[in-house]
């Protein structure tokens, strides 16, 4: 039985004497322990079963904290019941979890305000900014997003580099995701413009040294906006910087550690190298590309990962085609 189980099975026994008639803070907080410990749980394993007893936790808990009562622990537990709802929302197709975990996250930042506990109040506007991503991926149009770069922007007015560089680093990441799907869905450069600048500032802290897997992440998350603006622009410039911070995550990312991580930087930069094929009409680029898709998407398919392979699947096809056509033209 591992730590977490061990803790499961403690809190469990202790919430037989700790009851809510006897001793309803203690049994509150308990049953707030017991809900870290199952969504802990829930996080490292594929079905939603335990993040689902963590929020039935996380519920019980707050019969007893009350704001009324115990503020601070109140919105503690708003925040904890908003992070497993966010991670059981991830893990399913509708948007009521995530909205859920919208609300608990504004609720904690009732009483956990920038005045009183300001490290608080970032994190948890940085989560709210997850959750609040997660659902603007899913919806149409730009507001749920343009709100998304207004959380993160506050959070970063606490959470500063001096402060606490790892977390700066991370918001900044999150920014950059959030101005990366909004430039996605306008005409214009700006908002990939700027989330290129924000992936750069962040690692400045988020190092190789230090958070190799971390750094590797914004590095993929860096070659994806400069392919979006590559995307966009007549040249290959920007489509050549893609493929150099593709190759940057590649090293740290390796087939061996992190499979659909590798899979994924690879197929990307598979997908920036044909398009850059494309425009220099260059046979050996387009093959490369097409045999750096084919292993992306037989790594995602087997790995079970279906939109992923689904999207290699259709890049692929586009590989192959342009491949054929610049080789009968060369010929």
């Amino acid at each position: 039985m591992g730590r977490l189980e061990e803790a499961v099975t403690a809190y469990r026994a202790a919430l037989e004497e700790q009851t809510p008639e006897r001793v309803p803070l203690d049994w509150a907080m308990t049953q707030m322990n017991l809900g870290n410990a199952l969504a802990s749980l829930g996080e490292r394993e594929s079905g939603t079963g335990r993040l689902e007893e963590a929020v039935t936790s996380y519920h019980a808990a707050l019969e007893e904290q009350t704001r009324e009562r115990v503020p601070f622990d109140w919105a503690m537990t708003q925040m904890n019941l908003g992070n497993a709802l966010a991670r059981l929302g991830e893990r399913e197709s509708g948007t009521a979890r995530l909205q859920e975990a919208v609300t608990a996250y504004r609720a904690a930042l009732e009483e956990w305000t920038r005045e009183w506990v300001p490290l608080y109040w970032a994190r948890t506007q940085n989560n709210l900014g997850v959750a609040l991503d997660s659902l603007g991926e899913r919806e149409s149009g730009t507001g749920r997003l343009e709100e998304v770069v207004t959380v993160y922007r506050a959070a970063l007015e606490e959470w500063t580099r001096e402060r606490v560089p790892l977390d700066w680093a991370m918001t900044q990441n999150n920014l950059g995701v959030a101005l990366q799907r909004l430039g996605e869905r306008e005409s214009g450069t700006a908002p990939l413009e700027e989330a290129v600048t924000v992936y750069r500032a962040a690692l400045e802290e988020r190092t190789c040294e230090r958070v190799p897997l971390d750094w590797a992440r914004t590095q993929n998350n860096l070659g994806n906006a400069l392919w979006r603006l590559g995307e966009r622009e007549s040249g290959t410039a920007r489509l050549e910087e893609a493929v150099t911070a593709y190759r940057a995550a590649l090293e740290e990312r390796t087939r061996e550690r992190v499979p659909l991580d590798w899979a994924m930087s690879t197929g990307n930069q598979g997908v920036a190298l044909m398009l850059i094929a494309e425009r220099l009409g260059d046979v050996p680029t387009a093959r490369s590309a097409v045999q750096q898709i084919e292993v992306a998407f037989a790594t995602t398919r087997d790995g079970g990962n279906a939109p992923a392979a689904a999207y290699y699947e259709a890049q692929l096809s586009k590989a192959r085609s342009l491949l054929d056509r610049l080789t009968s033209r060369s010929q």
